[in-house]
């Protein structure tokens, strides 16, 4: 089992709370986190952090001088959670999405041949391509758009996208750098035997996620309704029936521990990481949910048109991981939705001027 864990991205939501999680399951361990804090909350774990023992390095994944091989010498394991994980963020700033999820992968896997250090890599489920999941066979119902049971396409069924879906056609900017890295990572395993790990994430919520319109939409939808602001159905006729799967950040802990526990015999796997069939919501229905959590009702407007990289729905077949693991969520999203209601509520006071 690995002991000195770098853990790249640590301040934002996922490596934040991993850290936290996994030196609660491993209080011997020396865990560091490293992060640029650009995202507006991220600031906020730095005194958690302090409180159980994690070594915090300020510093960018786009600078090489900052992850000086010499200075984590000591690292058996490092996990990549940063990057800028919003598509919209593509269409505004190519340079910053560029630079830190592709020359960032770079930097970190050259620091991972020189220390010998095994990469733990949280890649999106964005890597499908974006007009091939908009041609999935849908069927629209009263609350949500579902799965059709007749499909034309490779790697979909009714358990949502596998791993074996087209890769061909256009991503946007961000999963085609996410894309690009778990490639390059793949030819540093080959070249230099850098063993390595890669999730393809789906929607991974939870308290802690500094939601926003184009990244953490569940804790957006609990935020707007607790503090009674407005929001909007965007697309697909303002129905608000489009759908995601939701994995609770406590369910991917889990399975991380695991991953790091058994790093070996997992080298070299890039498998579906998600919530599931079981585990997904439209936004009308999240709307319902967090009516009946908060007690409260907002206003919704409804937006016709999609926004560039929307798609209608997106649910992943974890089948795979589940099968070589036997790891499966546990927490499901309403009680993922009651979890963030209950941070806010705690938190109010410095939640309000970021999530409000």
């Amino acid at each position: 089992m690995s002991e000195n864990i770098l853990i790249l991205g640590g301040a934002g939501f996922v490596g934040s709370s991993l850290a936290i999680g996994l030196k609660t399951y491993h209080p011997d361990w020396r865990i560091i986190c490293f992060d640029n804090l650009r995202r507006r909350g991220s600031e906020l774990n730095i005194p958690r952090f302090q409180k159980v023992d994690i070594e915090f390095i300020h510093g960018d994944i786009r600078s090489a001088s900052d992850l000086e091989p010499a200075t984590f010498s000591y690292v058996d394991t490092i996990i990549d959670c940063s990057a800028e994980p919003s598509v919209l963020a593509g269409f505004t700033s190519p340079q910053y999405v560029l630079q830190t999820n592709l020359l960032g992968t770079i930097n970190v896997l050259e620091l991972a041949r020189q220390i010998q250090a095994s990469l733990l890599f949280l890649s999106t489920s964005r890597i499908y391509p974006i007009e091939t999941l908009k041609s999935i066979n849908l069927i629209e119902e009263a609350t949500r758009f579902t799965i059709a049971s007749e499909q034309s396409i490779l790697g979909i069924s009714q358990l949502g996208i596998s791993e074996n879906f087209p890769l061909q056609g256009h991503r946007s900017l961000y999963g085609t750098t996410k894309l690009a890295s778990e490639m390059l990572i793949e030819e540093y395993r080959q070249a230099y035997n850098v063993q390595s790990i890669v999730n393809r994430c789906g929607v991974i919520s939870g308290p802690w996620q500094m939601g926003k319109v184009d990244q953490g939409v569940f804790v957006l939808w609990v935020a707007a309704h607790y503090f009674e602001k407005p929001l909007c159905y965007i697309g697909y006729g303002g129905t608000g029936k489009q759908i995601r799967d939701l994995l609770h950040i406590d369910d991917l802990l889990r399975l991380v521990d695991y991953q790091l526990g058994h790093f070996s015999e997992l080298d070299g796997d890039i498998l579906n990481v998600g919530g599931g069939y079981d585990n997904c919501l439209s936004l009308l229905e999240t709307t319902q949910l967090c009516e009946a959590i908060t007690g409260k009702s907002i206003s919704i407007k409804t937006v016709e048109e999609a926004r560039p990289a929307d798609i209608p729905l997106f649910i992943t077949d974890s089948s795979q991981i589940t099968s070589k693991t036997g790891w499966s969520p546990n927490i499901n999203p309403e009680q993922t939705l009651k979890d963030i209601y209950d941070w806010i509520l705690k938190y109010e006071t410095i939640l309000k001027p970021i999530l409000s």
